[in-house]
């Protein structure tokens, strides 16, 4: 049975070390020392005075004999060995020189000039005329254009294409010049698999490859190992290195003859090529080559200045945008309504058409997004990458279940804003449908005989409709949203600074306030009660009774020092609900209510109240502030529906997800919402005293005894129908699902 096709073995071979050469010259690999012929191509004998197998071991004067004289002089030079030497003639045949170092060994290579060759002088003019040219290009379709015109202009190729690579290493023919001799290839794209990694990576190192005849036979490099080394010599730098027999017969399958490739890197790295085709074989002088890596390097510098300026001018627009987002930020209490309060600049940024803001519990969208919960859980999965930028335009492939929402989302822009807390910006983009052209069907990128891999032999344009894919983000837009994140986190960070330095002063100033309250509290105490005691020993005592008015006094001295008592002792308690720490037990609410009515039972005397009592959720808290909780909510409802001839009184709850809300309900005096803010602080009152007594502390005492159990209160009312106070406590582990 024939194993399984493994389409990676072009990824694993030995294309640098093919321990061959192409057969128009002859490769030395010498010693640096003394010059000594340590491996030699199977065809030394054309320039040698020997046989191939007889040079080895022999120094390069005395194999080549006189006539190398000059190259054996600008070999022994101290220092890296020149990459050109020139010409030279030997056994009549005349040889271009060039050589390189390699794992500190000297590659001398020996190409064959089989005419007249031009000379760098005689190419200026016509890379001066292209350089001049490129003042008139204001595209890339100009560039590219001028380029491919000019490489065939000098090499004398049928087809010359700029050849682009994209972010999944596929390659687009961006620009094409050619004859009738070849087919068009222009906005064709073609696999990654066509150009595997390693010799991506080689196009990267050696700019320049030439392949002047694609049926050569290659010449054998003996020996296989070099003997100061042990190990085969790497050619990657070598002009006449052979090519991978995969690729001579690709060449052979387009119905090329001979090809010629020249790298474009940018910033290094491979950005594409600009190949070469011819219908016949073709050699190309080294002196054009020359001109040629030349005209690469120049039009790799063309399209990094372009980009430039194209990512300048898009910078400065969209940095304006960034002003204005940021002006409104600061125009706002939270920095989210700033951005949300120009929905236009928030989406132009980043040339979207949806936005969102996750902030805490805040989940804000503006355009075409997806749903709350689609927006939540896209930023969860964000989280768990922990980038602070992240950018995509194929969010179905990156998120599991983003195919549901493709239409709005098939790009996504994100920055985070707190790692404090979930707080991220997102942009979208919908999907964009395209059809690719490709030269031939991608999904079958090779054969095999069942001895090795081939490539692939049919070129006929296939179609491909490419989907879940958005408009990509440009790098201005990538960088921009960066510069608004660190503004936004610089925000972000001020905001937290100052309201931590805030809580601390409010903690510093609250623990001074119970402290003193406390204190004045504890000291006010007893000399109320003295007040009281000596009205009533003048009341009891004297010589003789005391008349109407006197007696009138003391009753106003002695409810007057009860009342301040009163008071005093409601400071003392609120003081103490904040110092206090807190038990937190299982507490019976049921039960609970019900002793706080026997501990109010004196004021229902003379009373008929219509009591409606629900069954009440046990909760998890401190059983005496919660005591305390209730007296003061149910002595209030008793209080306000003394003037209410049928009173009726309600204690509810309703459990919610995280919390157990408790509802004291009456349909007493009420209250007018438009005060509702003044109801739970220090001695606010909305009634007389005179109508209904009381120190304005029970209320606040309820609110403070909800926060030190991580709940809430509130209350609604309607003046002359009743009130409903509410207090909403957390659901312990008890309560369930």
């Amino acid at each position: 049975m024939q194993a399984a096709l493994d389409l990676t073995s072009c990824d694993r071979e030995p294309i640098r070390i093919p321990g061959s050469i192409q057969p128009h010259g002859v490769l030395f690999v010498l010693d640096p020392e003394r010059l000594t012929i340590l491996q030699a191509s199977a065809n030394a004998g054309r320039v040698a005075a020997a046989p191939s197998a007889e040079v080895l071991g022999l120094s390069l004067g005395e194999a080549l004999g006189p006539a190398a004289g000059p190259l054996v002089q600008s070999l022994m030079r101290p220092g890296t060995a020149p990459s050109t030497l020139g010409t030279l003639t030997l056994e009549g045949q005349v040889f271009h020189a060039s050589a390189h170092r390699s794992s500190g060994l000297i590659v001398l290579e020996l190409e064959d000039v089989t005419a007249e060759q031009d000379s760098l002088d005689e190419l200026f003019p016509g890379i001066r005329a292209f350089i001049e040219a490129l003042q008139a290009t204001t595209s890339f379709a100009d560039l590219s254009g001028l380029v491919v015109r000019q490489v065939r202009d000098l090499t004398g190729f049928d087809r010359v294409m700029v050849y682009r690579f994209d972010a999944d290493w596929h390659g687009t023919v961006v620009a094409e010049d050619r004859s009738d001799e070849l087919p068009s290839y222009l906005d064709l794209r073609f696999p990654a698999s066509d150009i595997p990694a390693q010799a991506r990576e080689l196009y990267r190192l050696n700019r320049l490859r030439l392949i002047p005849n694609a049926t050569y036979e290659a010449v054998p490099i003996r020996p296989v190992a070099n003997p100061l080394t042990g190990e085969p010599v790497d050619l990657g730098f070598a002009a006449l290195r052979s090519v991978s027999p995969v690729h001579l017969e690709y060449m052979r399958n387009m119905g090329t003859g001979s090809s010629m490739s020249i790298s474009v890197l940018r910033d290094g790295e491979l950005w594409g090529l600009i190949s070469c085709h011819g219908r016949e074989p073709h050699h190309v002088p080294p002196a054009v080559r020359s001109a040629c890596d030349l005209l690469g390097q120049i039009f790799a510098l063309q399209i990094a200045a372009q980009e430039q300026v194209l990512w300048a001018r898009e910078r400065i627009a969209l940095q304006s945008i960034q002003s204005r987002l940021l002006a409104q930020m600061a125009a706002e209490e939270n920095f989210v309504d700033g951005l949300l309060s120009d929905p236009d600049a928030l989406l132009r940024i980043a040339g979207a058409e949806g936005a969102a803001i996750v902030f805490g519990d805040r989940c804000e969208a503006v355009g075409r997004t997806p749903s709350p919960e689609q927006i939540r859980r896209v930023a969860d999965w964000l989280g768990g990458i922990g980038q602070e930028v992240f950018v995509t335009d194929t969010l179905p492939a990156r998120l599991p279940g983003a195919a549901e929402f493709k239409d709005c989302a098939s790009g996504l822009l994100s920055i985070s804003i707190s790692k404090l807390r979930t707080g991220r910006v997102l942009w979208f983009r919908p999907e964009v449908v395209e059809t690719v052209k490709w030269g031939g069907d991608p999904t079958k990128p090779a054969a095999s005989d069942g001895q090795r891999l081939h490539p692939r032999n049919s070129f006929e344009t296939w179609k491909e409709t490419v989907r879940d894919r958005s408009l990509p983000w440009s790098r201005s837009e990538v960088d921009t949203v960066s510069d608004l994140r660190n503004a936004i986190v610089g925000i972000v960070l001020r905001k937290a600074e100052e309201l931590a330095d805030l809580a601390q002063e409010l903690t510093r100033s609250n623990k001074e306030l119970e402290a003193f309250s406390y204190s004045v509290s504890h000291d006010l105490r007893a000399p109320f009660r003295h007040i009281v005691g000596f009205a009533e020993l003048l009341r009891e005592t004297g010589p003789e009774p005391l008349g109407p008015e006197r007696l009138r006094y003391l009753d106003i001295i002695t409810e007057a020092a009860h009342g301040a008592g009163r008071l005093v002792d409601d400071l003392l308690s609120y003081s103490q609900m904040g110092r206090a720490a807190i038990l937190s037990v299982p507490v019976d609410m049921n039960r609970l209510v019900a002793e706080v009515l026997r501990l109010l039972s004196p004021d229902l005397k003379d009373r008929d109240i219509d009591w409606c009592i629900g069954d009440l959720p046990p909760v998890s808290g401190d059983p005496v502030m919660l005591r305390q909780a209730w007296q003061n909510l149910l002595s209030n409802a008793i209080k306000y529906t003394r003037k209410t001839p049928q009173a009726r009184i309600e204690i509810g709850a309703e459990i919610r997800p995280t919390e157990v809300v408790f509802t004291v309900r009456d349909n007493g005096a009420g209250f007018d919402m438009a005060y509702v803010g003044k109801l739970f602080g220090v001695f606010q009152r909305l009634h007389r005293v005179e109508e209904f007594e009381g120190t304005g502390i029970g209320l606040a005492n309820v609110r403070r005894i909800a926060e030190r159990h991580g709940g809430r209160v509130w209350a609604e009312g309607r003046k002359g129908e009743g009130a409903a106070f509410f207090l909403a406590l957390p659901r312990g582990p008890h309560q369930g699902n």
